[in-house]
């Protein structure tokens, strides 16, 4: 199973100047080690031909969060879900990824 993982900045969330640098610097660190380090078991999960994609941000209150944005098996999901609790990650609630409204 090929594992990616996306930091995800989102410009309405960015403090100042020199903070948002080092916050994404942050950020971009944290998805490299839960790819590399946290995740790196699930290389080797059934299917080994399917793709887990996870994308990582801050919230408003610059919580680190977590999204699986790729349809996967159960079990992926919760070892995701359990590897992202162990790190202290909420979940990324939203009521629809990447919708758009058409009204």
């Amino acid at each position: 199973m090929t594992v990616t993982v996306l930091p995800i900045i989102e410009p309405d969330t960015k403090p100042a100047a020199p903070l948002a640098k080092v916050m994404n610097e942050r950020l971009t660190r944290f998805a490299r080690a839960l790819q590399e380090v946290h995740l790196k078991r699930l290389e080797s999960a059934e299917p080994l031909f399917e793709d887990v994609v996870v994308y990582i941000s801050y919230n408003s209150k610059y919580s680190i969060r977590w999204k699986i944005v790729n349809d996967v098996p159960a079990n992926i999901e919760a070892e995701v879900a359990n590897e992202c609790a162990k790190l202290g990650y909420i979940k990324w609630r939203t009521t629809a990824f990447g919708v758009i409204d058409k009204s």
